[in-house]
């Protein structure tokens, strides 16, 4: 059986199963990037105000010329934003070029309080984050509901958020979050996270999926093995594991025959699933991007894995 090309969300939408993640990618570059990959099959971007990039993502969809109905958007509310999600909101719809995203996420579970060292990553004198730790994170989920309601948003989510604070939010939410994003891949499965957000009907969308720079991931012989065996390669594999397990995956590549390779997915066998899924516990179990916003996010399974 083919793997899907599309999942449904919880509200009923439809998500493109491959999205182009720009993460990282520099500017004069990912303008590029996002046309070419619209032009060449792909119809899902995934972008944040953060990325510092998002007019020239916005200029990359203008150039490709594909309908803007036929493209699925994601953006996400930095955490400067998060006491006005419509501010945070609005950046970003102006940067595109657009008057609605079609999944609009709360980026980290964290606020941060704006100063005069910076509007997005701001610092104490002592160096340390200006994070504000009595921010309740059910307000700005308030707000995200209130921007969903108004249209501006077809679908709202979370991303980097860990089962303590999924707990804590469902105690207010009256809006399911449709998305969880977070760093996912066979070293860092999070079984425990996509049980959870199974149960609540929460797709999760799978960032870094090749590990990052710099990563073990594809020169593992494992998962060598696997690609060898198939007669594909070692990032094929890598991204037709999230398929596979039921999760939106989001390659970011800005080179033209890669964005075009991240597209192609294949269905795996059980056995190679199992295999993947069991790598962490062997002893691999490792994180790439942990940001230093100096508290615990509460991703305490990953290491158990």
């Amino acid at each position: 059986m083919a793997p899907p090309t599309h999942f449904k969300l919880n509200n009923g939408s439809q998500i493109p199963a491959v999205g182009l993640g720009t993460w990282r990618s520099e500017p004069g570059q990912v303008r590029q990037a996002v046309s070419f990959a619209l032009k060449n099959g792909y119809s899902h971007i995934d972008a944040a105000l953060i990325y510092g990039n998002e007019h020239e993502v916005g200029q990359g969809i203008k150039d490709s010329g594909v309908p803007r109905e036929n493209i699925f958007i994601t953006s996400k509310l930095w955490n400067t934003h998060q006491p006005n999600v419509a501010e945070g909101l609005q950046k970003t719809l102006d940067a595109f070029g657009t008057d609605y995203l079609d999944l609009y996420l709360i980026h980290w579970p964290v606020r941060l309080v704006p100063n005069e060292s910076s509007d997005l990553l701001p610092v104490n004198p002592d160096g340390t984050r200006s994070v504000d730790r009595s921010w309740d994170q059910s307000e700005t989920w308030r707000q995200m509901e209130e921007v969903y309601k108004a249209g501006k948003v077809k679908a709202i989510g979370v991303a980097n958020w860990s089962i303590p604070y999924l707990e804590e939010l469902k105690k207010k939410w009256t809006v399911v979050p449709a998305v969880n994003q977070v760093e996912l891949h066979p070293f860092l499965p999070q079984h425990a996270l996509k049980e959870w957000c199974d149960k609540h009907g929460i797709l999760l969308e799978a960032y870094s999926p090749l590990g990052s720079q710099g990563a073990p991931l594809m020169s593992d012989p494992v998962i060598q093995e696997i690609a060898n065996k198939n007669n594909i390669s070692a990032a094929t594999v890598l991204i037709s594991y999230h398929i596979n397990r039921g999760v939106v995956v989001l390659p970011k590549s800005i080179t033209e025959n890669r964005i075009i390779s991240n597209g192609q997915v294949v269905a795996l066998p059980d056995e190679d699933m199992k295999v993947l899924n069991g790598l962490a516990a062997q002893g691999k179990a490792k994180r790439i991007n942990t940001p230093l916003f100096g508290w615990d996010l509460g991703f305490d399974d990953w290491y158990k894995q």
